[in-house]
């Protein structure tokens, strides 16, 4: 891992597209540190959104109290809360006011892992610790209170490899509704061979195009 890299530094690799950062984010490590004490995650799997130009995106339709984070400036989490019962988490990218981001959607813990273990009421496997996007944010411990954090500053620490990965896979995200969960839309970027990885499950399947007579 190359750590001499300064936040500015990461700052600017952030601001590019969703598109363009999420292969440099994979095999990345990013620590929380807590009362509790220190959690790292190996990045294996995220997912890009892309603002306005993405129905799957939660920025689609413009900019909200829930979403506002999205429109800040890069590397800033966006945190939120889903289905009334879990937290994710997504790493903010481009310039501010493009609400573009990569949801952190699974990873290895590689430090803290007992820390991780009983946040997550004692998984099955350490494989299952932050497998799944849902998973890694409760084994980071994050919740809304962490909504816009810096991930580039303390209780942060985020480092990239020294060099991006050499083989990636992409595929249509997980669980997204409509056209924006199809191939059209092959947004979601994942390291081969890691049992971290989350399975694939499609979405709701996109609504039939109305055919004028």
């Amino acid at each position: 891992m190359d750590e001499s890299r300064t936040a500015p530094d990461l700052r600017v690799r952030l601001g590019g597209s969703a598109l363009e950062v999420a292969p440099s984010l994979l095999g990345a490590h990013l620590t929380h540190s807590s009362d509790d004490g220190d959690v790292t995650v190996r990045i294996t799997e995220v997912e890009a959104y892309l603002g306005p130009d993405d129905p799957g995106s939660h920025a689609f339709r413009g900019r909200t109290a829930r979403n506002a984070t999205m429109f800040g400036p890069a590397g800033h989490l966006y945190v939120y809360f889903t289905y009334g019962m879990h937290y994710c988490a997504n790493i903010v990218c481009g310039d501010e006011g493009w609400a573009t981001g990569l949801l952190l959607r699974a990873g290895e813990i590689v430090d803290g892992t007992g820390l991780a273990r009983d946040r997550r009421s004692q998984p099955a496997t350490d494989l299952d610790l932050a497998r799944g996007p849902a998973r890694l944010a409760q084994a980071l411990g994050l919740d809304r209170r962490n909504d816009g954090a810096d991930v580039l500053a303390h209780p942060f620490r985020l480092v990239l490899p020294e060099a991006p990965a050499t083989a990636v896979l992409t595929g249509p995200r997980v669980g997204v509704s409509g056209v924006a969960g199809t191939a059209e839309y092959p947004w979601r970027f994942w390291l081969p061979e890691e049992p971290t990885v989350s399975r694939y499950r499609p979405g709701k399947p996109p609504a039939p195009r109305k055919v004028d007579p």
